[in-house]
């Protein structure tokens, strides 16, 4: 097992297993949570134990790199269990909306992470990736990337209406809550995903195509990162600072900072 050493900015850093009990035991409300996704169906979750940071408790060392799909609860509370049994370094939804267990329809959204920039500094991910360093960011590529959503949103805005940005501890990510949206066909999203990356946009294009349906829960941990992902009105995105704003910056981090 190779264990990379990923390059973050200065504050950023990965959660422990006790960091992210604590978190997760008493910080993160499920129920807020699901009230964001506004999802059609009953939604899919999935965690991530311990993939990236190669952190995960002993008992489920087989299982760290794995996606585990948390699909059978019957309310909030179980979901929050499960979460907590796992303590993963990341927690995710699943956008598919099912109908009797088949796929009708996919919410849309944008993924843009500073890593996909070109850094005039580190250089383009390609470059990252000969040195295993494909998922280090530092904070000028943060700023650029924070550039880029912005430009994305207000081009999304012509047309769609119901747009919503998340941070999501690394970079961005645009929801699209248009109905119509919903039904579009994977030769539309591949459409819209070839426009947006030929107008210079950073995206994943794995994820607005749908190949890639998973995307971070909003309100969960990042626990490359510690840092919470965090839904933004549009006028707050220009002047959003991840090291600062207390929102996406969980209390054992502020605790630690507060008895320096």
């Amino acid at each position: 097992m190779q264990v990379h050493s990923y390059s973050y900015p200065e504050g950023m850093q990965f959660a422990t297993l006790e960091e992210r009990k604590e978190f997760y035991s008493s910080e993160f409300n499920i129920e807020r949570a699901m009230s964001w996704l506004q999802h059609p169906s009953k939604p899919c979750f999935a965690v991530i134990i311990g993939r990236h940071t190669k952190i995960y408790p002993l008992k489920y060392k087989d299982d760290a790199e794995d996606t585990i799909i948390i699909d059978v609860y019957s309310g909030p509370h179980e979901i929050s269990e499960q979460i907590l049994e796992f303590l993963p370094e990341s927690v995710y939804y699943d956008r598919d909306v099912y109908l009797d267990d088949k796929v009708v329809g996919q919410e849309l959204a944008f993924d843009l992470d500073p890593e996909n920039v070109k850094c005039p500094i580190h250089g383009e991910l390609a470059e990252k990736m000969k040195k295993h360093q494909g998922l280090s960011f530092c904070t000028l590529e943060l700023n650029m990337v924070k550039e880029e959503t912005l430009r994305l949103y207000e081009h999304l805005k012509k047309g769609f209406s119901k747009l919503k940005i998340v941070y999501s501890g690394r970079g961005f990510h645009i929801h699209v809550f248009d109905l119509d949206a919903y039904d579009l066909s994977v030769e539309a999203r591949r459409k819209i995903a070839l426009d947006v990356k030929n107008r210079g946009f950073p995206i994943d294009e794995w994820v607005t195509t749908g190949e890639m349906r998973l995307i971070r829960l909003p309100f969960s941990l990042n626990g490359l990162v510690s840092r919470i992902a965090t839904p933004l009105e549009e006028g707050e995105l220009e002047s959003f600072y991840p090291f600062s704003d207390a929102r996406c910056i969980p209390k054992f981090l502020r605790m630690k900072t507060t008895s320096l």
